[in-house]
């Protein structure tokens, strides 16, 4: 387990929640739930209905979608970001290739943030777009 002070440090670092005061910041690493995953692990399957997003602290995931391996994503990346926006059946399937701690955020934090912050919404939707853009080069 991660001290919260860590834990805002690492958010701090993250482009996404850069502009978010300290206090803020304390306040949702609060509220975070810390998961360790070993080397192989799911973390969920396309199809799986979600309400969260998670933040890779420490190492590494494939995004694979309809069994191919679209992406890797390393630490400080963001993944489920859409279904902590709308709460939707997951577009791909999490894989760990390391041990990875991830930082689950659940929708009313993500939420709560973007209310406060227009960074964020903005942050998201650029990361919407990125993961689109990307998604089209693949198909």
């Amino acid at each position: 387990m991660l001290l919260t002070i860590e834990k805002v440090i690492i958010l701090k670092s993250i482009n996404l929640f850069s502009e978010i005061s300290e206090n803020d910041l304390l306040a949702m690493a609060m509220q975070l739930r810390e998961i360790q995953y070993e080397e192989n692990s799911v973390v969920f399957k396309q199809g799986d209905l979600g309400t969260s997003l998670y933040i890779i602290a420490t190492g590494e995931v494939e995004v694979i979608m309809n069994d191919k391996v679209i992406s890797i994503l390393g630490e400080k990346n963001i993944f489920g970001e859409l279904a902590a926006l709308d709460p939707e059946p997951r577009s791909a399937t999490i894989r760990t290739t390391k041990s990875t701690l991830l930082f689950q955020v659940d929708s009313v934090v993500m939420y709560n943030l973007i209310a406060e912050y227009g960074d964020v919404a903005r942050g998201i939707i650029k990361i919407l777009c990125q993961r689109v853009r990307q998604n089209s080069v693949s198909i």
